[in-house]
């Protein structure tokens, strides 16, 4: 039998103690898991970009998958635990929005609260609920344990308010999701939105512009479609309109981020 996976996606970075006591409290509960590190850089408090990144990497992964997602601002508040089962995979942190993508993309989800202490470390500290808490529970989902055994089911999540595609006159506009160490400009447009788009235009990306702080941009299949140095649109790995530069930044050149609309015209021949 192959060894259960425990995916962890933090905002604890890698200077402190954090990310390794969150692993040593799913050990202790699952002393055979797998322990992979997604990521531990997330922009800190940030839940929409702890959101985005587990949606842009869960599939990737075997089923069965185990992910710990902690962005936790509020974490010793009211706010719950969950447990959650989607698309083949378990998810285990904050409610608070982190995963409002998964949820969106499994209406069939089955979200628990966290509530049974006997999973839980014995001392529960009220600042580091991802050590005592979430790190435990996911290790004894990772070791078997069926997913209704955390708490009671739950019937609304908490989800984030996120930035669905806007019709502006003749054009449509979204805003930058998520920038990526590259400067890519990752947007909340997903593939099938632009895809609708690209029917009026009979799929023919040529005629379509971007249009991002005042730069008109084309829509290309990959990076290396334009010369070095200009920048352009495409439909990026994570199945979201991107924007980049060919072996530069965009978030530089074109001097946007977070929030930054970005606007996606017909050209008048394909008006």
């Amino acid at each position: 039998m192959p060894r259960p996976i425990v995916a962890l996606l933090t905002d604890f970075g890698g200077r402190d103690h954090y990310a390794g006591a969150v692993k040593g409290a799913v050990l202790a509960a699952c002393p055979d898991v797998v322990l992979v590190d997604v990521v531990h850089d997330l922009d800190a408090h940030d839940v929409l970009e702890g959101a985005y990144s587990l949606d842009a990497c869960y599939r990737t992964f075997p089923a069965g998958t185990v992910f710990l997602a902690v962005v936790d601002p509020g974490v010793g508040s009211a706010r719950r635990g969950l447990g959650v089962e989607a698309g083949g995979y378990r998810f285990v942190g904050p409610d608070n929005g982190i995963f409002t993508f998964i949820l969106a993309a499994h209406p069939e989800a089955r979200v628990y609260s966290l509530e049974n202490a006997g999973l839980f470390r014995h001392q529960v500290a009220p600042t580091f609920h991802a050590r005592d808490v979430f790190g435990p529970v996911a290790g004894h989902l990772a070791g078997g344990l069926p997913l209704d055994h955390v708490g009671p089911a739950v019937d609304r999540p908490v989800l984030l308010a996120t930035d669905g595609l806007r019709r502006v006159g003749d054009e449509w506009e979204t805003t930058v999701l998520h920038v990526d160490r590259f400067g890519n400009l990752t947007t909340h447009l997903r593939s099938e939105e632009l895809e609708r788009i690209l029917e009026k235009v009979g799929g023919d990306p040529t005629q379509v512009v971007l249009v991002v702080e005042g730069f008109v941009l084309p829509l290309v299949r990959t990076y290396c479609d334009v010369p070095e140095g200009d920048a352009c649109g495409l439909l990026g790995s994570s199945g979201r309109l991107e924007v980049a530069v060919n072996r530069g930044n965009a978030a530089r050149l074109l001097g946007a981020g977070k929030g930054a609309p970005v606007r996606i015209r017909l050209m008048p021949s394909g008006a």
